[in-house]
């Protein structure tokens, strides 16, 4: 098995077993870490909290090249059914590639998830490639940079951002395989019918956030959507400077779904 990049490991916080759990999903070549610190807030109020490893994250960037999106949606099922043990009552919370995986399996999970948390979600990427053409450039073009800004630029807090852990560029075949997680996301948005909670920054330059309005535009079939929007934060919701924020709202909404019957 290849080794985890050290304090990017799944976690998991137990919790009072009579109250839900929560399924927290990172975002495309990121890590459990992304995630922890919610985990940690969330659990702190109870609830049970499994952050996992996508497929071909934490470890080398080759993994994450071996790996389909299918791999990404077998890792949330995984987790989902290690959770049942707990509870049926689970909420799925996801970053960026992981709000797609939260929104899509919402549809897909049986019995059905209690409601969705999706962060700085993409509903389109910023360069739009056809999958076709990243498939055969792959071949030649492993890798390509993730910003033509600096490392960190789009971080406002500095030092949180020394501590991250995410691979440094994207895969160019792994790019290909999050436009296909996003069209099957584009399928599944209308069938959508659990509470939705969706959170963007308005500062937020890499997905811009337009695209929460367009995701939350097609979630017609869902009495419960909500939409916040965050500032001074960059892409990175639940580690940049506006965190305790999110995390209240995160809190907020899932105590709110709870008492619904």
């Amino acid at each position: 098995m290849p080794q985890i990049i050290p304090t990017a490991e799944p976690f998991f916080f137990l919790g009072d077993t009579s109250q839900p759990a929560c399924l927290l999903i990172h975002g495309f070549t990121g890590t459990p870490k992304e995630m922890r610190g919610m985990g940690e807030f969330l659990n702190q109020h109870g609830y049970t909290c499994l952050g996992i490893r996508l497929a071909g994250h934490a470890t080398d960037p080759e993994d994450m090249i071996r790996s389909r999106w299918t791999d990404w949606v077998a890792s949330v099922e995984d987790g989902y059914q290690f959770l049942r043990g707990t509870t049926d009552n689970i909420f799925l919370i996801g970053l960026s590639m992981g709000g797609i995986l939260a929104l899509l399996m919402s549809t897909r999970l049986v019995p059905r998830v209690k409601g969705v948390i999706a962060m700085s979600t993409p509903s389109r990427l910023p360069t739009d490639y056809p999958i076709w053409f990243l498939e055969l450039i792959s071949s030649v073009m492993r890798y390509r940079p993730k910003s033509k800004e600096p490392p960190g630029s789009g971080w406002f807090d500095k030092v949180a951002y020394k501590d991250h852990v995410a691979y440094t560029k994207n895969p160019v075949r792994s790019t290909a395989e999050l436009k296909k997680l996003i069209l099957e996301m584009r399928v599944a948005l209308p069938k959508v019918n659990v509470p939705v909670l969706l959170m963007h920054s308005k500062d937020e330059k890499y997905i811009l956030p337009d695209n929460i309005e367009e995701i939350h535009q097609q979630l017609v079939n869902t009495l419960d959507k909500t939409k916040i929007y965050m500032t001074g934060s960059g892409h990175v919701l639940p580690r940049d400077a506006s965190r305790e924020q999110v995390f209240k709202s995160a809190l907020e909404f899932i105590q709110r779904v709870n008492l619904q019957k």
